[in-house]
């Protein structure tokens, strides 16, 4: 199904179990499953945290989550999936546009994350982005596969 203009919200804790196996089936291929439901739901609950979901019609077609450390002013994005069935047609783009406001909003100065080496097209898409790459992690994905770093800077202080 194309989506022109996904419905962005809050995720919903009731929705951790589908955005587990969103997670399970396009980020954490080829690894042991670790954002596992109970996971996720935690990530909804806390107050330092933004999960945000994309659906098109009644379909959740994709999620984000995004973890903040307001005292460091710096951001983690922890988790981006959009169903292979909605890719390339916005949905990424407008999470990280969703998680980007909310950051700056509350004065965070830079974004990091964590992007699979060979993964090239999420590497192209964070580039786009104004994403730099700030380090290599070799074996971070549980000693499988090696990470880089990647940092969006928007000004003020971050470490």
């Amino acid at each position: 199904m194309r989506v022109r203009d996904p419905v962005l919200r809050p995720a919903r804790v009731g929705e951790a179990p589908a955005l587990a196996n969103l997670s399970r089936r396009t980020i954490e291929s080829g690894l042991t499953w670790r954002w596992r439901a109970s996971a996720i739901a935690a990530c909804i609950r806390d107050d330092e945290s933004c999960v945000v979901v994309a659906r098109g019609g009644n379909a959740l077609i994709g999620f984000a989550a995004m973890s903040f450390e307001f005292e460091a002013s710096r951001a983690h994005l922890l988790l981006l999936a959009v169903s292979p069935a909605n890719r390339r047609q916005g949905v990424a783009r407008a999470l990280v546009d969703w998680l980007e406001c909310v950051a700056r909003r509350g004065g965070i100065a830079a974004i990091r994350l964590e992007v699979r080496e060979k993964a090239r097209a999420a590497r192209a898409f964070y580039e786009v982005r104004g994403y730099r790459e700030r380090g290599r992690l070799p074996g971070y994905y549980q000693g499988v596969e090696d990470a880089l770093r990647l940092e969006k800077r928007f000004g003020g202080r971050a470490a």
